[in-house]
């Protein structure tokens, strides 16, 4: 080994070394996450983040003094000359940011883990995709399914009831990709509606390679929705609310069922395909001109 290779990895060795000095330095000691200013501390010089000081009831979780008013000016201005590595570079972010803002990068990241989509009731679990299908087909139960069309069957026997209800139907495996199926009954205004939509397991960016289908009929008629899935970034809550996807009143829905409002039968079918590439298709535009 050279003088020039020795320094080089003398010189990563100390800049890892810094780096860890610097997260210890700026870990609070209640929730051990990075501290941003504005930094409070004890008179004997202890620091925590400012939302745990409200937790605390104004002692030092260190030494149980009484906290005051007192900012660690010192170490907001370390923190404003600092660049430092996005917290989800092990798995894969290679974004360098300010200190000041590396938050609101985090927050945003495309690396940051994903929570849950389940829509039964909030569940709190986050991590990558594969530890999350794991988990709705162990934990909730979600029935799982190969392939890119569905077929599913709603019946209620009392039409005049719509409960706010939500399901989580099914899981698709399909194009190397996760797709949530999901099933609403719920009061829009003062009317009864239900509605299905497809939620993509990933980024919004690869969302928008895949398109859907939604189709409800009955009787010679029938409703179609066509979009592109929604990324399970975006909350459902936040996607039912945009009625964003296949959104049937209960007079229609009863027109489906038969007219006869004695019960309510849905059948909701559907598709999903990926989106050629538009370079491919230019492609083999000019080729057939």
């Amino acid at each position: 080994m050279n003088k020039m290779e020795e320094d080089r990895i003398e010189c990563v060795t100390s800049s890892s070394s810094t780096e860890r000095f610097v997260v210890e330095i700026f870990e609070c000691p209640v929730c051990a996450h990075a501290m941003y200013p504005p930094i409070h501390q004890c008179h004997n010089g202890h620091t925590l983040c400012s939302e745990c000081k409200t937790r605390v009831h104004n002692r030092c979780p260190t030494c149980r003094q009484e906290l005051g008013e007192i900012r660690c000016l010192a170490l907001e201005k370390v923190a404003e000359s600092l660049d430092l590595p996005c917290k989800y570079s092990p798995y894969g972010c290679l974004e360098i940011s300010p200190y000041y803002i590396k938050l609101k990068h985090e927050a945003l990241c495309n690396f940051r883990p994903f929570s849950c989509p389940y829509a039964g009731y909030e569940c709190s679990v986050v991590g990558d995709i594969p530890f999350l299908v794991t988990h709705l087909r162990d934990d909730h139960k979600v029935d799982m399914h190969s392939g890119s069309t569905f077929n599913h069957r709603y019946v209620k026997a009392n039409p005049l009831e719509v409960d706010n209800a939500t399901w989580m139907l099914t899981v698709f495996h399909c194009f190397g990709q996760y797709f949530c199926l999901h099933f609403e009954a719920f009061q829009l205004g003062m009317a009864p509606v239900y509605m299905a939509f497809l939620r993509f397991m990933g980024d919004e960016t690869d969302a928008r390679r895949y398109n859907y289908s939604l189709e409800v009929g009955g009787y010679g008629r029938k409703l179609t929705w066509e979009g592109t899935p929604r990324s399970i970034r975006d909350s459902h809550r936040k996607v039912r609310d945009s009625h964003d996807g296949l959104v049937i009143q209960r007079k229609l829905a009863l027109f489906f069922s038969g007219g006869d409002k004695k019960e309510l039968k849905l059948r909701i079918t559907g598709r999903i395909w990926k989106e050629q590439n538009l370079e491919s298709a230019a492609c083999i535009s000019n080729l057939c001109s």
